[in-house]
């Protein structure tokens, strides 16, 4: 989209994951803030029309309490599916779409400019990628600091990591398991 939404982006953000069953995922969607938080919508590996499904349930819960919607991947599918943005995907396209993206290392952290928003991850040890090195707090706050568009921390992060989270860099937080289970 362009900068000029940064002042309406939601410091938390719900990420969906296969690991978590749909019901929880749903609930857990409803449980967000109302106008306050986001969800990305990844569900890569989830059969298309199940996964169109899903994300139509999902729809009607963001668009009820006023939350921003994503996809990842995808930004073709992104408009098809009148999501709010996409995740992952940096092609323009003719809808002005939110863009996020992923933020892992120091060269995603230089060519991340174009995003509204990034996800940096992964600052703790987390379910989703076992055995993928966590940043930790300083390594996070490090790479934080060579991210120009606003800073979500994502990875093993909880409710109780929130007082934290500004101290090292992030504006906010994203999470699969601290939010759904």
């Amino acid at each position: 989209m362009s900068h000029r939404h940064r002042k309406k982006l939601p410091d938390l953000w719900l990420m969906t994951d296969e690991r978590i069953d749909d019901a929880a995922l749903l609930a857990a969607a409803a449980r967000l803030p109302k106008g306050q938080a986001g969800i990305v919508f990844r569900h890569y590996r989830t059969a298309p029309p199940v996964r169109r499904a899903l994300f139509d349930a999902l729809r009607a819960i963001a668009r009820r309490r006023r939350l921003l919607l994503l996809v990842a991947s995808d930004a073709r599918l992104a408009v098809a599916w009148r999501a709010d943005g996409v995740h992952g995907d940096g092609r323009r396209m003719a809808r002005p779409l939110l863009r996020s993206r992923a933020v892992h290392d120091r060269q995603q952290a230089l060519t991340a400019r174009e995003a509204d928003i990034c996800f940096v991850s992964p600052l703790f040890p987390t379910r989703s990628h076992v055995g993928a090195g966590a940043l930790g707090r300083v390594r996070f706050a490090a790479l934080a600091r060579q991210v120009e568009p606003p800073v979500m921390a994502l990875g093993g992060v909880k409710v109780a990591h929130r007082r934290m989270l500004a101290g090292i860099g992030a504006d906010g937080w994203a999470a699969i398991d601290g939010l759904s289970c």
